[in-house]
C-alpha cells in the first residue's frame, strides 16, 4: 500500500487502555465510546493493542475484535494497530489482519522472547513491511531486552522497512543522532514524561497514555510543543507531569486505568498477572489526577 500525504501516525495518537468488566470480560462497547470520544477531543487517532491495551493477556479473537471496534468507531485511517507478537509468521498475520480491517499503518516491537541479534530484528521487520502497510517501530528495550539503536533504525528504514520509530528509550539526545542518520524517518515521543523534550527535537508525533485520560490537555500540550509555543507547553507539562511519569513505569497500565475512574471516565480492572495499584501507589495517582483537575486539565 501507498501513502498519499496523510500519515496515520502523526500527530497525537493515544495507546488505547482497553475497559475490562468485573469479570475481566472486554467491554467491546465502552472501547468504541473510548476511542470515539478521544478523537472528538482532539486525538489524531488509536493505538489498540499495546502494552497499555493488555494485549498480552487477550486471546487471539478478543485481539481481533478490538482492532474491528477501534476501526468501527472512528475509520481505520486512524487506527494504527499495535501488531507485537513472539514469531515474525505471527506478526505478518497480526498486520494482515490490521490491513483487511481497514488500517493503513501498524506498529511493531521487535523480536521479544528473546535478545534478538541484528540478523534477527533486520528479518522481523522485513517480514511484517512484506504486506505493504507502512511500519512503525517501537523501540522500548527496557521491556523487550532489544535495543533499536539510531544505527539500527537508519538500517531498517533505509532497507524499507519502518516508516517511523515510536521511540521509548527515554534518551533524548537519540533523537538528534535519528536525524542525523536517518533523515526521513518520523520520530515519535514513545514515552509520556519526555514528551516535551522530543518535540522540541523534531517529533512528529506522540504514541501515549495519559490522553485516556486527559485528552484535551495533552492535545494543547503536544501542539504548544511543536509549534514552540514553550510558555504554554511548559506550564502544561509542568501540571500535568506527576501523571505523565507513570507512563515510565511498571505499574503504567493500572495508574492510566485509575486515573480514569477518577475523572469519571470508566478505566476498570486489569487481567492477570497484573496487580491492582498499591495503596501508597493508589494515593499518589488519585492525588496528581485530583490536582490536574482542580487545575482546570479535564
Amino acid at each position: 500500500m501507498t501513502m498519499t500525504g496523510h500519515r496515520p501516525w502523526h500527530g497525537v495518537l493515544v495507546a488505547t487502555a482497553l475497559p475490562l468488566r468485573e469479570d475481566l470480560s472486554v467491554d467491546y462497547d465502552r472501547y468504541a465510546e473510548q476511542c470515539a470520544w478521544l478523537v472528538d477531543n482532539g486525538c489524531d487517532g488509536v493505538v489498540p493493542n499495546g502494552s497499555l491495551g493488555e494485549y498480552q493477556v487477550l486471546t487471539p479473537e478478543e485481539r481481533s475484535r478490538v482492532v474491528d471496534t477501534a476501526v468501527a468507531a472512528i475509520g481505520g485511517q486512524r487506527v494504527v494497530p499495535g501488531v507485537a507478537a513472539y514469531g515474525s509468521a505471527e506478526a505478518r498475520r497480526w498486520a494482515e489482519q490490521a490491513g483487511g480491517a481497514g488500517c493503513r499503518a501498524v506498529m511493531l516491537l521487535p523480536p521479544n522472547g528473546y535478545r534478538a541479534d541484528e540478523r534477527s530484528v533486520l528479518a522481523h521487520y522485513a517480514e511484517v513491511a512484506e504486506t505493504g502497510l507502512p511500519v512503525v517501530a517501537y523501540n522500548n528495550p527496557v521491556d523487550t531486552k532489544v535495543d533499536l539503536v539510531p544505527e539500527l533504525l537508519a538500517r531498517l528504514h533505509g532497507e524499507g522497512h519502518i516508516r517511523a520509530v515510536k521511540e521509548f528509550s527515554g534518551d533524548v539526545r537519540r533523537a538528534w543522532r535519528i536525524a542525523e542518520l536517518a533523515p526521513d524517518l518520523d520520530l515519535l515521543a514513545g514515552a509520556d514524561d519526555v514528551l516535551l523534550e522530543f518535540a522540541l527535537a523534531g517529533a512528529k508525533g506522540w504514541v501515549a497514555g495519559f490522553p485516556n485520560v486527559l485528552p484535551a490537555a495533552t492535545v494543547e500540550l503536544f501542539h504548544a510543543a511543536v509549534d514552540g509555543d514553550l510558555a504554554t507547553a511548559r506550564h502544561l507539562y509542568r501540571q500535568l507531569h506527576p501523571l505523565l511519569r507513570w507512563d515510565s513505569r511498571p505499574e503504567f497500565v493500572q495508574a492510566v486505568k485509575l486515573s480514569m475512574d477518577v475523572t469519571g471516565r470508566y478505566g476498570g480492572p486489569v487481567r492477570p498477572p497484573r496487580m491492582p495499584l498499591l495503596p501508597g501507589q493508589e494515593a499518589a495517582v488519585r492525588a496528581a489526577t485530583e490536582k490536574a483537575l482542580a487545575a482546570g486539565l479535564a
